[in-house]
């Protein structure tokens, strides 16, 4: 267990503003994260550094940045900045800062950035209010949206703007946040002589989702809230971290044994058909603050490998909880997750597509293999070296099917595929029955009669 102490002073009264406002970032160099957009030489950060910004829509969970970003962008340009809530802000509202910027430009030729926070609450007609705006140049805007801009704002003004998605703070970048704040003295608790538990801040990135102010507030709450000792020192242990996030700390490290044994459990549970055991070890792994994407990620795989063709819907099930998982975020999609869970591991099973690694592994033994002449593509020389000829299409004959090779020469009769027994296989088995003893009894034949061919 590690301890860091952190500030030098006396515990004082604090700003009245939230630890989480009192340290926006105030340039670039401060900013944590969503380096797929900020990072050196990508498109936004070189249009904040040159003060050449089109209408933008930030649009990302809560926590990500959005607002400190456009606090950056009023920090750095040469534009006026003026900043909307949808909440409190009405047409009226969008009217007098529309014209004073149409003033502004005029008299100086200066630009005008108008930020509107949590532009999806606007209505229609309150969106459609800016766009002529917009379009003429009267003003630059930023909104900034929790939401699907692709849903919730009007066609018209996200066609007319760049956006950018923000995602989900990491761990990392979590604790770089609440360790700056426990050394900043200006802005931060570097003036309280805090002890804190690395297990404590960890506990608390684990559980804040990925969003910085739950982070911030959470350490703001922990170092408020705690006497100093005898020898006025506050110390943050894990035991208050887990007071201040209302959840106990559980044995679980994201990149450890915990993490590998336990979607091991969750794997092994779904492949046993147990529902039960399936959603204890899902809500231990989302409890703990897994990322929910790896376990959809898993469950997608799942439904081929172990699933498979026994229920051809799980794929679509297991697809569609992790769309779901984008589309609306935790908490909610617990139920998309849990949902998608209970289907794998009651759904019949099978482990047939592993054929595809068979026939994998005969590739690799086999090397170069030339393609069948009647297999090939006949659009190309099919007159000067044959290609497609004697290529039997298979819809001129009854059933829809004829005899023919299609593997390679010296894999003839080759099975990769076996259907399993159990659900929409017994189906599959069943209709592909036939047509393999069809092509094993006449496989001796098409040799024998090539071999005379050959003598004659």
């Amino acid at each position: 267990m590690q301890m860091r102490m952190f500030g030098q002073g006396k515990l004082g009264a604090r700003g009245s503003q939230p630890l989480a406002a009192r340290m926006r970032p105030r340039s670039l160099e401060e900013f944590v994260g969503q380096e797929h957009i900020l990072g050196p030489g990508k498109p936004l950060r070189r249009m904040i550094e040159a003060d050449q910004l089109p209408s933008l829509i930030l649009w990302g969970p809560p926590g990500t940045g959005k607002t400190s970003l456009a606090a950056v962008i009023a920090a750095t340009t040469r534009a006026h900045f003026t900043s909307l809530s949808a909440v409190t802000s009405g047409v009226a509202d969008l009217r007098r800062a529309v014209e004073e910027a149409r003033k502004r430009l005029q008299a100086s030729g200066q630009r005008t950035i108008l930020l509107v926070d949590e532009i999806h609450r606007f209505n229609k007609a309150q969106q459609d209010a800016l766009l002529p705006h917009v379009e003429d140049g009267t003003i630059t805007l930023i909104g900034t949206t929790t939401q699907n801009p692709y849903f919730d704002v009007i066609a018209p003004l996200v066609s007319r703007s760049r956006v950018f998605q923000l995602v989900a703070l990491g761990e990392e970048h979590l604790l770089e946040l609440m360790r700056r704040a426990l050394s900043d003295e200006e802005r931060g608790l570097g003036k309280i002589p805090l002890v804190v538990e690395d297990e404590a801040l960890l506990h608390i990135a684990r559980l804040a989702g990925g969003d910085a102010r739950v982070a911030l507030n959470a350490l703001e709450a922990a170092a408020l809230a705690t006497p100093a000792d005898r020898t006025g020192k506050v110390h943050i242990t894990l035991s208050i971290a887990e007071e201040v996030m209302q959840k106990r700390a559980i044995l679980y490290d994201r990149d450890g044994d915990a993490h590998y044994d336990t979607i091991s459990a969750f794997i092994k549970s779904l492949r046993g058909s147990d529902p039960d055991a399936a959603l204890y070890w899902l809500a231990k792994m989302l409890y703990a603050g897994e990322d929910p994407r790896f376990i959809a990620r898993r469950m997608v795989i799942f439904a081929s490998e172990d699933v498979g063709l026994a229920d051809p819907q799980a794929l679509l099930v297991a697809v569609a909880a992790a769309q779901a998982l984008e589309l609306v975020g935790l908490p909610e999609a617990q139920y998309n997750l849990a949902e998608a869970a209970i289907y794998l591991a009651t759904a019949p099973k099978s482990n047939s597509v592993g054929g595809y690694f068979r026939a994998l592994a005969d590739v690799e033994r086999e090397g170069k293999v030339e393609v069948p002449l009647h297999l090939r593509d006949a659009s190309r020389d099919s007159i000067a070296l044959g290609h497609g000829q004697g290529y039997k299409y298979p819809h001129d004959y009854p059933g829809h099917w004829v005899q023919q090779q299609y593997l390679p020469e010296g894999l003839e009769g080759r099975r990769y595929y076996e259907p399993g027994e159990l659900g929409f296989e017994r189906e599959i088995a069943a209709r592909l029955r036939p047509l393999r003893e069809s092509a094993s009894h006449a496989a001796p034949c098409a040799q024998t009669e090539e071999k005379e061919g050959r003598r004659g």
